[in-house]
């Protein structure tokens, strides 16, 4: 890594950003990759925050990159050695996203980071593309327009074909496109506030008595909007005293529609990373029984671990399958007044904070969920007790996973009345995640 740094500044860097996108190309979650990247080098903060932007806008970008490999080079883009195109790709994102970058820099760095590989030989290659983007932007030539609106969209806001053919089926041209372009920006940087321990007020005026710019967020009543500096975020006021933790603004919604009364039973059957259940033991002021489970031990490991920093002791955590719950625990049966049922998902709401899982999820893939999650609805159910009530949440914005399958649900179940229904949409001028919820209470 020296040798990196010593012969042209930003050279590592772009290197790192450069593993990051093998590593997802591999299968490795974005952002697990960035972190696995970052904790080898030891990078300043300005040079982390660069490996960010490149890594994850050219994992946004990628239809939009590869639309123009195909348009610049001899060999298409998914044709092309996977070390190269990734490269490429880095060296693209600079040219078309990153004005404060001197194009020159971003050829040159590119070229010397391929002349580190086996490709070497490819050097030439691309020199020539990279300085024939360069050429088309200075000029305003833009790329063919592909044949149809959803096409045109996805190349535009780098999205999978069938993924913007059904936001348009969905929302509309206009609302799509505002859509897309939402999934394509840097989403704000939110904080829930621990009602247990400080108001919102007070933890505003520490961050601004440190610099840390910092708003309420409209409509959350609990929410800030923090602005990310070059302080470690653990060093951030209030961090280790529990005063807050990380939670989107539209995810801050979800709990306060459980409507948790302080002595409830209350379970949440998908907890971790556990941003939800913490909000509900706020809600019920650190009193009442609420039950954590997951099927991941070593997540709930590290969701206790951050209860614990909040101070939060009324919670009791569980591995297993919430799907046959009732086999492991008997007992349960018509136990809980409130369950909190946040079901795996395909995650379509989220995109522009997961930009890899535009590339992941397929249309077979939600199918599959939606069954996954007709059986945990249905595995659930028996807990309630009579004027129980149970929310149904997601981060997608699919309907097949959210008001058709609560539908299906309800048809199923005529002694359940639907309290409530929500969707939002990526926001791209207030910012938030897609999020949808159901409240459900039984007879």
């Amino acid at each position: 890594m020296n040798s990196l740094r010593e012969q042209k500044p930003g050279l590592e860097a772009r290197n790192a950003a450069w593993e990051v996108l093998q590593l997802v190309a591999a299968g490795a979650y974005a952002d697990v990759a960035l972190e696995r990247v970052l904790q080898k080098r030891k990078l300043k903060p300005l040079d982390k925050r660069l490996v960010m932007e490149l890594a994850y806008g050219a994992i946004r970008r990628r239809f939009f990159l590869d639309s123009w490999i195909d348009y610049l080079g001899r060999v298409s883009a998914c044709k092309q050695p996977p070390l190269l195109r990734w490269l490429l790709h880095v060296g693209l994102y600079q040219i078309f996203y990153m004005e404060r970058i001197p194009m020159t820099a971003a050829v040159n760095t590119t070229v010397e980071l391929i002349k580190l590989t086996k490709l070497e030989k490819l050097a030439p290659v691309v020199n020539g593309i990279l300085r024939s983007a360069i050429r088309s932007k200075e000029q305003g030539i833009e790329l063919p327009l592909p044949v149809n609106s959803a096409e045109i969209l996805a190349q535009a806001e780098s999205l999978p074909i069938w993924l913007s053919e059904q936001i348009i089926c969905w929302r509309g041209e206009k609302e799509a496109e505002k859509i897309a372009k939402a999934f394509n920006q840097t989403p704000p940087f939110d904080i829930r506030v621990n009602r247990l321990r400080i108001t919102p007020d007070e933890l505003l005026r520490q961050f601004l008595a440190v610099d840390i710019d910092c708003k309420k967020i409209e409509g959350c009543p609990y929410g800030l909007q923090v602005s990310p500096n070059s302080v470690e975020l653990r060093n951030w006021p209030g961090y280790a005293e529990g005063q807050w933790c990380v939670q989107d603004r539209s995810a801050q919604w979800v709990a306060p529609l459980l409507d948790p009364q302080p002595g409830d039973q209350v379970l949440d059957a998908c907890a971790a990373p556990g941003g939800k259940t913490t909000h509900l033991v706020e809600l019920m002021g650190n009193t009442g029984e609420v039950w954590a489970v997951d099927r991941s031990p070593s997540r709930l490991k590290r969701f206790m671990d951050n209860a614990t920093r909040l101070g939060m002791n009324s919670l009791n955590i569980l591995s297993a399958d919430s799907a046959r719950l009732l086999n492991k625990r008997p007992d349960w049966e018509k136990y809980f007044q409130r369950i909190l049922l946040d079901v795996p998902c395909s995650g379509l709401g989220t995109l522009a904070r997961h930009p890899d899982a535009r590339w992941r999820i397929s249309p077979e893939q939600i199918d599959e969920l939606v069954i996954v999650q007709t059986k945990l609805l249905e595995g659930l159910l028996p807990l309630l007790s009579p004027g129980g009530r149970i929310v149904y949440s997601t981060c997608t914005i699919h309907p097949k996973e959210n008001i058709n399958q609560i539908e299906q649900f309800l048809s199923r179940h005529p002694e359940l009345i639907l309290l409530e229904e929500k969707q939002t949409w990526p926001d791209l001028d207030r910012g938030g995640d897609g999020f949808y919820a159901a409240s459900l209470e039984i007879r």
